[in-house]
């Protein structure tokens, strides 16, 4: 136990080293900046397209930038973020949100280390005038997602809605009924090429399961249950894998939809694709 602590405490070290700077005033003007140039790009139609917007300061990827361009399109009037798969909710795709623009929200993890890490974080840093965010540890299924989602408060429209479970993001988000995101970036399983097939469900699916590429869903499967909860494809992080959805008739003039096969096109998605082969005659149900 005593180790397990320590463990936590040099990583929380480390994470405060690493994220202090993200803190200062230079980056929170530099993106207000950002998002009323957008906005007046937008307004003489001269927007750069979106995969040209990419850049970090909490997400994992690029995925900050691109959330950046999309909220300064769209607006913010709703300012409520649900991240499932959140982690500690540090290195996500809604810290830069809350930090730099004052949203407000729900991460949602099943690793209560990781909850425990970020609830001490979002606690060390906190802002005197926003909500802090809501941390709910749980293994999200099917079944409770709902619920988990009400319990928590969360209901109605939101402004993001952030999927990253590593198995049964594709059967998730396609259960999820008492939210209605503006916007939505789940993750994909583009080893599976552009084949449209998704891993059947498993409530009880931890990754890596029985083979570590053996979970999840194709980026054309994903792209056409998009399509029928009502939204498009405009875009994902570079490596192809974080595909982001904005909800039909929200900014479709300024952000149009763009082709899975567009968004495939990092050198190590080939690669991928070649571990498809090692699993392709498992068990898959259409998209």
């Amino acid at each position: 136990m005593l180790k397990q602590l320590i463990k936590d405490f040099l990583k929380d070290k480390f994470l405060i080293a690493k994220v202090r700077n993200r803190f200062s005033p230079s980056v929170q003007v530099s993106q207000r900046q950002l998002f009323h140039y957008y906005r007046r790009l937008a307004a003489k139609n001269e927007l750069p397209p979106i995969d040209e917007t990419g850049f970090r300061v909490f997400s994992q990827f690029e995925e900050d930038g691109k959330l950046l361009y999309i909220f300064s399109v769209n607006g913010m009037e709703n300012k409520t973020f649900v991240e499932i798969g959140a982690d500690d909710g540090i290195n996500s795709n809604s810290a830069n949100l809350y930090f730099n623009f004052g949203w407000h929200g729900l991460f949602i993890d099943g690793n209560h280390r990781s909850i425990r890490r970020g609830k001490r974080f979002f606690d060390k840093y906190p802002h005197s005038w926003f909500y802090k965010p809501k941390f709910v540890c749980a293994k999200v299924t099917r079944e409770n997602v709902n619920e988990l989602l009400v319990d928590a408060g969360i209901s109605g429209e939101v402004g993001l809605l952030s999927i990253d479970i590593d198995g049964n993001d594709y059967w998730v988000w396609d259960a999820i009924k008492v939210i209605d995101p503006k916007v939505v970036i789940i993750e994909t399983h583009n080893e599976f090429g552009l084949n449209n097939i998704v891993v059947p469900y498993d409530s009880n699916y931890f990754y890596p399961g029985k083979h570590p590429d053996y979970h999840g869903a194709s980026p054309v499967a994903m792209a056409k249950l998009a399509k029928r909860k009502g939204y498009r494809l405009v875009g994902a992080n570079d490596l192809g894998f974080n595909f982001i959805f904005i909800k039909n008739g929200i900014a479709d003039y300024y952000i149009p939809e763009v082709t899975v096969e567009s968004v495939l096109k990092h050198v190590s998605v080939a690669e991928g694709f070649e571990k498809y082969e090692a699993i392709k005659e498992w068990e898959y149900i259409e998209g």
